[in-house]
């Protein structure tokens, strides 16, 4: 299948070298490229492309406002364009919540030679954003979850995601009460994205969301998000959990790897609820394999919850998956599961 693309950016230069990536590709035609929204909108009901790739920030009407709309009229796959800045990534976070299906930050700097650079995690991006599955945006409501029956404290629920992760995740810690459990969560995203995305889901759940730090303890009530390129895990230092994190290389094509954080688990694992969530690839599949051999409770997203039915694919392939659920369900699920088995395994 031909990958029909429309690219809407401001600056001619970045729609010339995107422009000129695509039609390089023989999986991919070029419909378009739009310096507005106005035009924007034109291209997008005669062209009816397959994947968007979006700038925020463009004149008259600015890139958030323009996939509101879209997103309300005809939902389309949309790649952001964002840049790399605190600023950049706010703005990022909120198009997701909008109804993007994922983004790429521009280079800083010598916007030509990073384009290029860049090119394959441009088409790779492309492609993986073409197979998503968008809906026709709607509100989401938040509601303040009733507190849990006191639960052990040796208790630990991780959860690993990708594209689409950041609003699963957030439906997921929504409906956890304040006493629930420790949380450790690796979403692959970038350095300063991860900032903004902790920021943010402190903002709206009743547990305590940050970016974790190297040897902080894990305490209930908290949830702890792997930094940017950072690897996290999980250790044991005396009766205590605590994070471990490093720079070392790539695992399972990512940095954070959600594989690296679920292995910690596995010395732990009758102490571990563990779910792998939407996103491209099998990142954390093996680790929640060896969670779930080794006692842990193991939980999928289900494909027609998924953005991008890959992760929790390949985990149920190797039979790594205790349950597979609708994304809403996923919190009743994993909190049922402790309050029925709360007596912590110590180690």
């Amino acid at each position: 299948m031909t990958i029909r693309v429309l690219i809407v950016d401001d600056s001619a230069l970045i729609r010339s070298l995107i422009g000129a990536i695509v039609e390089q590709q023989p999986d991919m035609q070029l419909v378009g490229a739009a310096p507005d929204a106005y035009a924007a909108r034109d291209m997008v009901n005669k062209y009816k492309p397959d994947v968007i790739t979006l700038d925020i920030e463009m004149p008259k009407v600015d890139g958030l406002t323009f996939l509101d709309k879209l997103m309300k009229a005809r939902p389309t796959p949309v790649l952001m364009i964002s840049t790399l800045t605190e600023q950049g990534a706010d703005a990022t976070l909120r198009a997701l919540e909008l109804g993007a299906v994922d983004f790429i930050a521009k280079p800083k700097l010598g916007i030509s030679e990073g384009i290029q650079q860049y090119q394959e995690v441009i088409v790779e991006k492309i492609r993986q954003v073409a197979k998503a599955k968008v809906e026709r945006a709607n509100v989401s409501t938040v509601t303040t979850p009733a507190r849990l029956p006191l639960l052990s404290t040796e208790k630990i629920i991780a959860i690993g995601a990708s594209i689409g992760g950041t609003e699963a995740i957030k439906k997921v810690l929504t409906a956890m009460p304040a006493n629930s459990p420790a949380v450790v969560l690796t979403q692959h995203m970038p350095p300063g994205f991860t900032t903004s995305f902790a920021k943010r889901l402190n903002g709206c759940c009743s547990l305590a969301v940050k970016e974790a730090e190297d040897g902080e303890r894990i305490l209930p009530g908290n949830a702890y998000l792997a930094p940017g390129a950072m690897h996290l895990r999980i250790v044991k230092s005396g009766a205590d959990y605590r994070i471990e994190l490093d720079s070392e290389g790539i695992v399972s094509g990512h940095k954070p790897s959600v594989d690296v954080m679920f292995e910690s688990l596995v010395p732990f694992a009758k102490n571990v609820v563990a779910a792998i969530l939407t996103g491209m690839g099998k990142d954390g599949a093996q680790g929640l394999l060896h969670i779930k051999q080794n006692g842990g409770f193991t939980l999928a997203q289900d494909e027609a919850s998924c953005v991008v039915f890959g992760m929790p694919k390949v985990a149920i392939e190797l039979n790594a998956v205790t349950q597979v659920k609708d994304i809403h369900d996923i919190t009743p699920t994993l909190l049922g599961y402790l309050t029925q088995n709360n007596a912590g395994s110590r180690l």
